[in-house]
């Protein structure tokens, strides 16, 4: 009964517990890191100055700080080649891809739903008692 009450006592204080999924959502869907993930995944292994560019409008300093994280995670697989000068890839792991599902489900939803929540916002900020 004690574990039981410690365990509700900590699911509602902690998100985490509260929401299973949250790690995931932290790791994946942060500002950057999606349109690493999908980049990496439709167009292959890239170098840095690609994935930039293709990216838009994304920072370096914002870049590397993503790719690395991701490099930790698990999710991209960073390949240096001692050239001169030196070449740097990267591309998507396969546990990265094994959130390819996840995205293409997701871009369903945008595709399906995207429009509903544009007229739902409209009808908000149009009424006047908000």
């Amino acid at each position: 009964m004690a574990t039981e009450t410690m365990r509700t006592a900590s699911a509602d204080t902690d998100p985490e517990l509260a929401c299973p999924v949250a790690p995931v959502v932290d790791i994946v869907f942060s500002r950057w890191t999606t349109p690493i993930l999908w980049t990496l995944n439709a167009r292959g292994r890239q170098r840095f100055v690609e994935l930039e560019r293709a990216i838009g409008r994304i920072t370096p300093k914002v870049l590397t700080q993503r790719l690395r994280q991701l490099e930790r995670d698990g999710l991209v697989v960073r390949t240096y080649h001692p050239e001169v000068p030196p070449r740097v890839e990267y591309e998507i792991s396969e546990l990265g891809r094994s959130l390819a599902p996840l995205f293409a489900h997701l871009a369903e939803w945008a595709a399906d739903n995207l429009d509903k929540v544009d007229e739902a916002r409209q009808v908000y900020d149009a009424d006047p008692t908000r």
